[in-house]
């Protein structure tokens, strides 16, 4: 069960600049993992507003790692870190430092918006050095285009809506389309909510099995928190449901 929290950040896409004035200083969300059959482990998303070089930022954090028996046969620790501008919504700094099994990778990435340009530091032992790549207006990290994408109204977040933006994963440039499809009444363990019905277009082979192969479902308010995803992996398929929430701005409205 490779890259736990790559399928979170996989189908968050958003374009231009938005504040990010939605989401509560010390929020906490957790979610449990499931692969096939089995409780596979555990991711966990928490905010800390802060300051970067001076400028107000928001300090993301998420954490994965596999749990009882997968953790016996395949360990996952993963750690990404990202300080987001407050005001445009847009990375400065990017950290994924992860262990998967035998595969172990440690980047870093700085982001320079005003002539799209990015250094990237590879960390990992025998660590790589520094360079400067060439980069696109508006580019997200994997954790800053969660917290963007939950920045949108629900006017601008609604049935129908197609957007599509560029995402830094790893040590590449992907970019992402992503389509709200529809509303679905949601039931979780803390019981049932109104969500928005969200497919990104992703690339299949290596990973998913179809070019859609992941489905979210979020919650249709001004909070936008992921309740549940679902991907077909190109063997066996995965789960993440809503384990845990703290601290969110606005109310959510279960019903039992």
């Amino acid at each position: 069960m490779k890259k736990i929290l790559n399928l979170f950040a996989i189908f968050i896409f958003v374009i231009g600049s938005a504040q990010l004035s939605n989401i509560a200083d010390g929020e906490s969300i957790t979610f449990r993992i499931h692969y096939g059959f089995l409780n596979a482990g555990t991711a966990n998303l928490t905010t800390q507003k802060t300051n970067y070089k001076g400028v107000p930022h928001l300090y993301a954090k998420g954490t994965g790692q596999t749990t009882g028996a997968v953790k016996a046969f395949f360990k996952v620790e993963d750690l990404y870190e990202s300080f987001i501008n407050i005001e445009t919504g847009l990375p400065s700094f990017y950290v994924r430092n992860v262990r998967e099994g035998n595969y172990r990778q440690h980047f870093e990435t700085v982001f320079n918006h005003d002539n799209n340009t990015l250094i990237l530091t590879d960390k990992k032992e025998p660590a790589n050095g520094s360079k400067v790549i060439k980069s696109v207006k508006g580019v997200q990290d994997m954790l800053s285009c969660f917290y963007y994408l939950r920045s949108k109204t629900p006017e601008e977040l609604k049935v129908g809506t197609i957007i599509n933006m560029n995402v830094w994963i790893d040590d590449e440039m992907f970019p992402f389309q992503l389509k709200v499809v529809g509303t679905e009444n949601l039931k979780t363990k803390f019981g049932t909510i109104n969500c928005l019905k969200i497919i990104p277009s992703v690339k299949s082979g290596r990973v998913f099995k179809e070019k859609e192969g992941v489905t979210m479902w979020v919650s249709n308010d001004a909070n936008h928190i992921p309740m549940l995803l679902k991907a077909e992996l190109a063997v066996g398929s995965l789960k993440a449901s809503i384990d845990g929430i703290k601290n969110v701005k606005y109310p959510l409205k279960f019903t039992k």
